[in-house]
C-alpha cells in the first residue's frame, strides 16, 4: 500500500482583530490550530465530535464548534475566541463579570463556550425566547454530566 503525503495550505485570517497567516495540515482542525499555533487556551478540546460545545467560537459573528471546522476553512474569515472578549489591561468584559456574578458556571471547562454563544446570541440582534436560547447555548449536555440530576 502506498504512503500518501501531506498536504499543507496556508490561510489567512483575522484572529481576535489581528491578520494572521500559518501552514496548516489540510486535516487539522480549527481547535489543534487556534490552540497549538496561537496559544488560545479558551477553546478547549473536549468531545471533539461537535457535541459538548467547549471548543465554540465566533466565525464571522457566529458560533461554530472548531473541533469540526477544518482550519483551511478559516481562509479570510473572522475568528473571535474568548481572549477577545478581555479589556486591553485584561479586564473582564461585561458578559464574563455577569457570568461570575450570576454563578453560571460549573465546573468552568465549557464556560469559554457558553461565553462565546452568549455573545453570539447579545451581538446578533435576534430575540429570542429564554427556552430557545438556553438550547441555543447546549444547556443540559454537560459532557461531564454535571448538569444531571440523577447521578450518585
Amino acid at each position: 500500500m502506498e504512503k500518501q503525503a501531506i498536504q499543507y495550505q496556508t490561510v489567512r485570517f483575522n484572529l481576535n482583530g489581528r491578520d494572521v497567516e500559518r501552514t496548516v495540515d489540510v486535516r487539522a482542525s480549527l481547535t489543534d490550530l487556534l490552540r497549538n499555533d496561537f496559544r488560545m487556551t479558551s477553546v478547549k478540546k473536549g468531545c471533539e465530535v461537535g457535541e459538548c460545545g467547549a471548543c465554540t467560537v465566533l466565525i464571522d459573528g457566529e458560533a461554530f464548534n472548531a473541533c469540526i471546522y477544518l482550519a483551511v476553512w478559516a481562509e479570510g474569515r473572522r475568528i473571535r475566541t474568548l481572549e477577545s472578549l478581555l479589556g486591553p489591561n485584561g479586564e473582564l468584559s461585561d458578559i464574563q463579570q455577569a457570568f461570575i456574578d450570576e454563578a453560571a458556571v460549573q465546573c468552568g471547562f465549557c464556560t469559554p463556550g457558553f461565553l462565546m454563544t452568549a455573545v453570539e446570541i447579545l451581538e446578533s440582534g435576534v430575540v429570542r425566547a429564554v427556552m430557545s436560547g438556553m438550547r441555543t447555548m447546549g444547556l443540559g449536555s454537560c459532557r461531564l454530566k454535571a448538569d444531571d440530576p440523577y447521578r450518585g
